[in-house]
């Protein structure tokens, strides 16, 4: 847990009875290096109970990376629980935190809708997808960010690689995908998104009310904060407005997208880069593209849930 953004004692005391947590380690343990084991690479479905369970009983104290994707079908209703009390009841930021987010959302012009646009340098050069058409400084940007055994993919893997949806929708080709999902270009506009995002002029001439942090915080104020803290501000916008749409399935995306059905909000959409992908690469433009667009999302936007919504919801069971 992030001890700058999250109100860690709200937390403590919200999961009492479901799990003990404590602010310092017993001098017992503190004076030990604990034991590493680091899930992040895992593929597929994680299950904890089959590979770090073992480790825990045999060194008692680990340092756990945690898996991007975890079973939870097999874990018991008081675990499901405990899971569901720590990500979405216990959660909340910190007083100081969450002041500057009341005053960041209170400057929004409503209703609004909230974007997760990614498209950043870093973002593009780990993808390894190629694109045409970016400016000069996005090209060098891009070459400055990559890094070793991250070259640009050529030929069949890079089309294969970009059909199955892994590179970045760029800022003009999202507001195209938001046209085609008729939402209008007059529409409010929260760009919740790091700094350095590139080629945003694409977005903003088409959606012209499009509103930043830095847009509408202090100078003073922006410049003091750290990258933690704007992420935070983010989060906490992007689950209280009036829709929210990402443009790519990050971990933000996730506690965004499900804190907003766990708290009934349904307006919740993540853009498929795989169908637009397809489909350009089908020869698909203009109109044409417009619909096949609108097809692809229909379903998840006539709902209005998107990716939010679980198949089925374990937050019910109460210890």
């Amino acid at each position: 847990m992030n001890l700058d953004v999250f109100d860690v004692d709200y937390f403590i005391e919200q999961t009492r009875g479901y799990v003990e947590v404590v602010k310092d380690l017993p001098a017992e343990i503190a004076s030990r290096e604990p034991f590493k084991v680091d899930c992040s690479k895992r593929k597929g479905h994680f299950d904890y109970v089959e590979t770090v369970l073992p480790a825990l009983l045999e060194h008692q104290y680990i340092s756990l990376t945690p898996a991007m994707n975890q079973r939870r079908d097999r874990n018991p209703a008081y675990a499901k629980a405990s899971y569901c009390q720590g990500c979405y009841s216990a959660l909340r930021l910190n007083k100081n935190v969450e002041s500057k987010a009341v005053e960041l959302l209170q400057a929004i012009p409503k209703p609004f809708l909230s974007l997760h646009l990614r498209f950043e340098p870093d973002m593009v050069a780990y993808s390894r997808c190629s694109y045409t058409g970016l400016s000069s400084k996005s090209m060098d940007s891009i070459e400055a960010a990559r890094r070793e055994g991250r070259k640009v993919l050529t030929g069949d893997a890079a089309r294969l690689w970009r059909n199955r949806g892994k590179c970045p929708l760029t800022p003009s080709e999202t507001a195209f995908i938001l046209q085609a999902l008729g939402i209008p270009t007059n529409t409010n506009i929260y760009l919740a998104a790091g700094d350095g995002l590139m080629e945003l002029e694409g977005f903003t001439s088409v959606y012209k009310n499009t509103y930043t942090k830095s847009s509408l915080l202090t100078h003073e104020a922006f410049e003091n904060m750290h990258g933690n803290t704007k992420a935070a501000l983010d989060y906490y916008v992007s689950v209280n407005s009036d829709a929210y749409v990402a443009t790519f399935f990050g971990n933000m995306d996730k506690m965004v997208t499900a804190m907003r059905t766990m708290q009934g909000l349904q307006r919740t959409l993540v853009l498929s880069r795989r169908a637009f992908a397809n489909y350009t690469a089908a020869g698909l433009a203009g109109q044409q593209l417009a619909k096949a667009m609108w097809d692809a999302h229909r379903e998840e936007y006539v709902r209005g849930r998107g990716s939010a919504l679980p198949e089925y919801c374990f937050c019910e069971f109460k210890l």
